[in-house]
This record gives structure tokens, sequence and C-alpha cells, in this order.
């Protein structure tokens, strides 16, 4: 496989028509003396040449810097990719960007990045339609000193009153949690360190709210403990939050330091829920207890979710307890149990189908809202008293979890597509309104064509995968293939001002469905997970083989990108077929999953991909 420039694949003419002669370094790059260290796994022994990177004192953080100059340099020889980077901008900077809805009473809360602002916003919708701004991030930068600060979550109280708000700052994820007042966006309490998990949930009157607050460090205590011990702290606002759950203080069932609790506050419910996460694993245990007894540190918490119950998701009333599971159903159903029973007891709401994925649950006054794909689609429903009535969406598109209030009727949920923009629609009386929440503008979404394709996997595997380039006939473009594939998360078709700019340069953007991830249900993240994980790989390798044998493009005009964990599908594909891609995109990418449970992240992530620590968990980091 050659050399990978990223500036190879960014011209500001179309690239059918302007083809870049590829960039070789005129110079061997900047160089580092290997640190190896060699380990014996179960009898085979494992050579990291570079171990000593991991350090990352001063001379690795000089090597690393000294790369970055001579990427840098090879970058800027390349001509067009200016203009084409400014066209980009421009065209992204020009779309407003809403996201994370969630209701306060009568008022919508949301974040929005406007046109031409660097930062999300914390804004607020009246229920006149009018919307405001509640927390300016660029003021607040500028009053911090101008150290850049993001807001990670925000949680709105029962009657729209008052925001619990975690930010942080210069993207440390660590946030310090806040309660401000809606109407004025003064602070009324805090801020508070170590919230970087949020999980916050709001007693009926308002009077205090729990979260996760994670453990503080002591002077010598590895950075890998970070997040282990996590507790889940009630807080009134007077003085320290006080410690109701966690593994170190015997206070609640979980007394594993790994896993992370949080407690859930249901508006009009005596009890209260406490979830236990295993990590990264899609399934969770769940208990309830008296609400008061929660809030005092004192519950005697009843187990009403197992693991083996494959909840992943649930919502609910002062009634019932609504749960999205896979067991028994790899496509996903819906089951209902009163607060006085267990979810092995629950009754089927909506049953699993092979032909659809149910996604998500919301449970509202006049109904319970689910979500949910037919293929890459989504389909979502209600059912209220026995009947299920079928949404009608106004086009094929991607959706997130719809979001709703047990106190209100309706519900709202945000749209997309590869050419349509999102937009935030209010449902009530089984009519959708757009808010109007967006900002986009005028735009020829007709010059564009997406299209649904599939690939056959080296197994006989049927992968899906989304397609968008121009419109009219087609030709061999240079295409960008995407791929992820872990944790059971969903790429769906959604929409990107810069894929847009892309195609408008010459190219195709491709996004493959890989096992691994949820697309296709539990079966298909299963397929694509611990010794499965070759599948992954091999899946994306199968769509690039398909896409030019279709004529989408070819050998020497075809990139395979992927991001964080979806590195492992990046590395192994490129490894695996260097003869099949022009190009590589590596981006924080999980390169060496044997490592992986050493960083901060790492024990959460062993559910997912498994540890070095036994033969079979070996064996398959070993293949990543």
């Amino acid at each position: 496989m050659r050399a990978f420039v990223v500036g190879l694949m960014l011209t500001a003419a179309p690239l059918a028509a302007q083809r870049v002669t590829p960039v070789e370094p005129s110079a061997k790059g900047p160089t580092i003396a290997p640190s190896p260290v060699t380990e014996d796994y179960f009898g085979t022994k494992v050579t990291d040449r570079f171990r000593g990177l991991e350090a990352l004192d001063a001379p690795a953080l000089d090597w690393m810097r000294a790369q970055g100059k001579v990427t840098r340099s090879i970058l800027d020889t390349i001509a067009p990719r200016a203009a084409y980077l400014a066209k980009m901008s421009a065209l992204t900077g020009a779309f407003g960007t809403v996201k994370d809805p969630q209701i306060g009473a009568a008022r919508l809360f949301f974040q929005e990045r406007a046109p031409g602002h660097d930062q999300f916003d914390l804004m607020v919708r009246e229920a006149d339609g009018s919307k405001r701004r509640l927390i300016d991030m660029a003021a607040y930068i500028a009053a911090h000193g101008k150290v850049p600060h993001a807001i990670d979550y925000f949680t709105p109280n029962r009657d729209g009153t008052k925001v619990a708000v975690g930010i942080s700052a210069a993207g440390s994820e660590d946030s310090r949690l806040s309660v401000i007042d809606a109407a004025t966006g003064a602070t009324l309490a805090g801020p508070l360190d170590r919230a970087q998990f949020g999980s916050v949930s709001w007693l009926d009157d308002s009077s205090g709210l729990f979260f996760v607050r994670l453990q503080a460090l002591k002077p010598g205590q590895a950075i890998s403990d970070k997040y282990n011990d996590a507790t889940v702290a009630f807080w009134n606002f007077t003085g320290e939050p006080m410690t109701v759950v966690g593994s170190a203080q015997h206070l609640g069932p979980n007394t594993d330091p790994i896993r992370t609790s949080f407690v859930v506050v249901v508006p009009g419910a005596a009890q209260a829920i406490l979830v236990v996460a295993n990590g990264v694993a899609p399934e969770a245990e769940g208990w309830v207890a008296p609400l008061a007894d929660a809030v005092t540190g004192t519950a005697k918490w009843r187990k009403v979710i197992a693991t083996a119950d494959a909840v992943t998701k649930l919502s609910a009333d002062k009634d019932r307890i609504v749960l999205l599971t896979h067991a028994d159903a790899p496509t996903f159903k819906v089951t209902t149990m009163p607060w006085s029973g267990t979810a092995a007891t629950a009754t089927t709401l909506v049953a699993a189908k092979a032909s659809r994925i149910n996604e998500s649950v919301a449970v509202a006054h006049d109904g319970v809202y689910i979500g949910g794909r037919e293929g890459l689609n989504a389909r979502p429903i209600r059912v209220a008293n026995g009947v299920t009535t079928a949404i009608k969406l106004p086009y094929d598109g991607s959706m997130g979890d719809i979001v709703a209030d047990p106190l209100r009727d309706g519900a709202y949920l945000e749209l997309d597509s590869r050419v349509h923009p999102p937009t935030t629609f209010r449902l009530a009386g089984g009519m959708l309104t757009d808010l109007g929440l967006e900002t986009r503008p005028a735009l020829d979404y007709a010059k564009y064509r997406a299209v649904e394709l599939t690939a056959t996997a080296k197994d006989g595997a049927k992968v899906p995968m989304t397609v968008l380039t121009v419109a009219g006939p087609m030709t061999a473009r240079p295409l960008l293939l995407d791929a992820y594939g872990s944790y059971g998360i969903s790429a769906l078709p959604s929409f990107n001002p810069r894929q847009l700019a892309f195609v408008d340069a010459g190219g195709t953007f491709v996004e493959c469905n890989v096992r691994g991830g949820g697309e296709l249900g539990d079966a298909w993240r299963l397929g694509g997970k611990d010794a499965n994980k070759p599948n992954t790989w091999r899946d994306a390798i199968a769509c690039g083989e398909a896409l030019i044998a279709a004529g989408y493009t070819t050998k020497d005009q075809l990139a395979i990108s992927g991001t964080s964990a979806g590195g492992i599908m990046v590395g192994r594909a490129a490894t695996e077929r260097p003869d099949l891609f022009a190009a590589a995109i590596s981006r924080v990418a999980d390169s060496n999953a044997m490592r992986s449970e050493t960083m901060v992240s790492g024990p959460a992530n062993i559910p997912e991909f498994g540890t070095v620590k036994d033969v079979q968990g070996f064996k398959n980091l070993y293949a990543m």
C-alpha cells in the first residue's frame, strides 16, 4: 500500500478531471529509537517494539511533533487543498446544528451551534415558540480567561425552571456540574468537580438531584484508576453531596469497582431505579427501592433486571417500567412490567420481527413511543391502549432516540438522511411539526444521490452500505469508505455537509455497516465481536471489492477510514488487503488492541474486546 497523504483526496476542482500526483516525502521522516518489550502470553511471545512511547516523555513528544511538521509540509505541497478546505469550511459553517433536545415542562432545552460559531450554546424554546440563548459559550469562554470550554451534558428539572449543566475545559471532558436558573442563566449552585459521567436525575420538587461522581485520586494513585469506584451522589445544593451508592463504600448492591451505577427518578413514582452498567456492555442490571430511602443512602434495593434479561434501555412512568431487550429476540422486543414485578416476568408490548429492529423506548402520557428501523431507515411507532400506530415520516432517514415526558402527551424526534439536513419535530396527535430550530443555507440537494447497496462477505453474509455520490450517470470516482463496527453502535445514514463538499469536489462517500455494529440487530453485533472480530474488517474489504465491481471506484482511487474503535477495522483491512486500498485514514484509532486495557478507559472496554489475561481473550486481541 502506498504511503498515505490525506490531501490527495481533497481537491478543489472535480477529482475525476484533476488527478493529483501522489507526493512522496523527499527525505526520511524523523525517527525514534525502539524501546522493545517482549511478553509471553500463554506460550506466545509478543514484542512491542515501541512500548516506551506510552510514557509520553520529552523524546516521544518531540518525535510526534516532528512527525506532524513533516506531514504538514507534505500536505502544504498539494496546491488545490487550501481552496477545498475553505469551501468545505464555508459550507459546514453555514449550517446551524441542534442536538440533545430535552423536556422541562412546556419548555424544550437543546444545544445549538449557530452558523459561524465554534461551540454549542445551551438554548431554550418557550411554549410560544420563541427561543433564546441560556448559556452563551463565547461569553463563558471570555469570562474564563479565554480557555476553551464546552458543554458536556445538561438536564432540566421537571418544571423547566432550573438546569443542571456539566462543562469542561480545554477538551478534558472533566465536567464540573452546576445548577443554573432557566430564566436568567445565573448559577444557583456549584460547580462540583469529578462529574464527568453526569447521569443527572432530579427529584420531582427540585430539592435535589442524583449524579455520578468519580473518585478523588490519592497522591501516587494510578491514573488508570480514575473511572473505578465511581459513586452515585445526592446533592441538595447545600454543602458537599452525599454518597448514596458506591462499591468502595459498601452502599448498594454493586461490588465491582469497574461497573458504574446511576439512579433514575421517575415523575410521580414512589420508587427509584438503580441501573448498574458493566463498562461498555449494552446489557445492564437494575434494582428498585423507595425513593425516600435512596435519597438518604439507606435503600434496600430489590433486583428486578438481571444481565440474562438482556435489557439495553428502559423508560417508565409511575405505574410501569418499559424495557428494550434482546432476550430471545435478536432484533429486540419491548416488554412492560409493574414496579412490583421483574424483567423475567414482564409481558411483551411489541414483539420482535425479523424485518424490524426496535431501538429505543420513551414513555409519554399518551402512550409508549418506540424508535425502530426497517433496514437502515427509521420506522417509529406508538403503542397506546393496545393499539400500535405507525408514525409517518416525511422521508426515509435516520433518527436518534425519541424524547418524551411521562407527564405530557406527544414526543420529540430528530430526523435526517444523507441528503436531508437534520430537523427537530414535535410529534402530537399523530402529526409531525417542524419546530424550526435548525438554520440551513439554500442548497440544491437534487444534485446528490443516496443509494443503498449490499456487499457479500467472505462467509456469505450480506453487508449493507450507503453511498453518497453525484446525481446522474455513474462513473468511477475517488471514494472514501468509512466503517466502525463495535459496541453495537449503528452507523446510520446521516447528514454531513463535509461529505457533500467531498462529492462536489468529485468524490463519493460510502458508509459500510460492518458486523460488530448494531445495524441488523444483536446477532449482527455479536458477529463482529470477540473471536468473530475479523468479520469487522473483512466486511469492510467486501464493501470495497463490491464498490469496485459495481463501477463506483477503482483500486487506485479507494481510501478507507476508521475512527476510535474503528481503528481496528481500518488497520486490519489495510494490512490484510494492502493491494485493495490506495489510502488509509486511522483517526484517534485503537491500533494496538492488546494494550487498550491499560488505558484510563481500558477496563470499561473489556466487555467489548476482552482481556489478554485469559487465553481466548489474548487470541482475539492478538488477531486485532
